[in-house]
């Protein structure tokens, strides 16, 4: 973009790194896909389950849950697995969980539960938001399988979702930070939004100096666009078989 400073990689401050949606990666899920975003990569796959947690049993509605996982070799040194019992996987998944639910209606899914799991295949900054956006294509096929099958009347989504990160290094706005730029960010933002220009959720805080309304503001609006954009990478991917 004309007058905007070029980062290491080529990008704009506010461009996004190259997004690629792959649907169908694997054979029995409802629902899989694996999305690519610069050198992020995560496999997101939805799939039905019977059982419902306890209090929900009874009541009419279903559920939609996530489960978030770095795989060892991820990262340029082996971590260790990570625990869905506690920790940031934990964390993240229920980041994720919240996400869905927020745009899907639970009453219109009778009484069953739609497990994605998020599997980091290889990290370079942005997994939960690449997740997230992956997650929603995910569990839109499977909602669709289901409806195509007879076992729901239509799909019980009832919009989309999609999530970016913003951060400020050295002073400048930046979207969709990779690794090394989110090591270096004084001010680091996950956001959520809805296909309505709506907030579901906003994870951010100083890394080191405080930041501004101001700065909040322009981070903001740089999550703001870059959302858009996947949102409409999602449409395309969908529309595309």
């Amino acid at each position: 973009m004309v007058g905007v400073a070029m980062r290491t990689d080529g990008r704009a401050d506010n461009a996004l790194r190259s997004v690629r949606i792959e649907r169908g990666y694997t054979k029995h899920a409802a629902g899989s896909v694996l999305i690519s975003m610069g050198d992020t990569r995560v496999l997101c796959t939805a799939m039905f389950e019977d059982r419902l947690p306890a209090w929900l049993r009874g009541g009419g509605r279903g559920w939609v849950t996530a489960e978030y996982a770095m795989l060892p070799g991820a990262t340029e040194t082996r971590s260790p697995r990570d625990s869905s019992s506690g920790g940031r996987a934990r964390e993240i998944s229920r980041l994720i969980g919240r996400s869905l639910r927020a745009v899907t209606n639970l009453r219109a899914m009778g009484e069953c539960q739609v497990t994605v799991d998020c599997d980091v295949l290889q990290a370079d900054g942005g997994t939960r938001t690449a997740a997230i956006t992956g997650a929603w294509v995910a569990l839109a096929d499977a909602f669709s399988l289901s409806v195509k099958s007879g076992h729901l009347p239509e799909s019980p989504l009832t919009g989309a979702c999609a999530a970016v990160s913003a951060g400020l290094v050295d002073g400048r706005p930046l979207l969709d930070l990779c690794y090394a730029e989110d090591a270096r960010a004084s001010a680091d933002f996950n956001f959520v939004m809805d296909d309505r220009n709506r907030l579901i959720e906003v994870q951010g805080a100083a890394e080191g100096e405080p930041f501004d309304r101001a700065a909040l503001n322009r981070l903001l609006d740089l999550g703001e666009s870059g959302i858009r954009e996947l949102l409409a990478l999602q449409r395309e991917a969908l529309s595309n078989g």
